[in-house]
């Protein structure tokens, strides 16, 4: 969408006191929680209440901050579930919510209730797994978004726009394996295709 339209929209619908969804989504290393980082200092510049939440389970750089693989950070509320947004955030304007693929399938209605609400509601999170399959709720949350943003990282190994996230070690099938650069790598499409081939080839050997 062009940002310039997209920003008179939002414009529109603040000024309408009407809520809405959007949706950073993309592979891992691609700046999604920068870009939620990003939009959420932009509403605090604009004196705006603002609260920001991450699943439990995402422990790998802070228990109680986002923080972006450049290591820019902005404090945040850690839930168990997706259901304890709904009271933390009744008197903010904006709700950022980090890793959402991580939190349970409850939170698409969470994020329809705090946008018919009138909320702002930001979401960063990883469309695919490490299979490229679709992640956890973030399928139902790119459909219910009126604004979806798909960021990419750069293929390690051509150098091309990168979607997916390979995991390194094919002898573990834990859907939630966290991790960086020591786990996971960027690929695109087609040095996905070939990595998964030769996992899948070293397994029957």
């Amino acid at each position: 969408m062009n940002q310039i339209f997209e920003s008179e929209l939002q414009k529109h619908l603040h000024q309408n006191k009407s809520g809405w969804i959007e949706v950073v989504c993309g592979s891992m290393f691609s700046g999604k929680t920068e870009e939620l980082i990003r939009r959420i200092t932009r509403a605090l510049i604009a004196k705006q209440s603002v609260k920001i939440f991450k699943p439990v389970v995402d422990v790998r750089y802070s228990k109680n901050e986002v923080v972006s693989h450049n290591k820019n950070t902005v404090g945040a509320f850690v839930i168990s579930e997706s259901i304890q947004i709904l009271d933390l955030a009744k008197d903010c304007d904006v709700v950022g919510i980090d890793e959402a693929q991580f939190f349970d399938l409850e939170l698409p209605n969470v994020c329809q209730e705090l946008a018919n609400q009138g909320k702002r509601v930001i979401i960063a999170g990883l469309d695919m797994d490490y299979k490229g399959i679709p992640f956890g709720a973030m399928p139902v949350l790119l459909s219910v978004a009126e604004f979806v943003t798909k960021v990419h990282a750069i293929c390690l190994r051509c150098g091309g726009l990168a979607a997916y996230s390979h995991r390194l070690d094919s002898t573990n099938e834990e859907t939630i394996l966290l991790g960086e650069t020591d786990r996971y790598e960027p690929l695109c499409r087609n040095c996905f295709q070939h990595a998964t081939l030769k996992n899948s080839a070293l397994h029957y050997q």
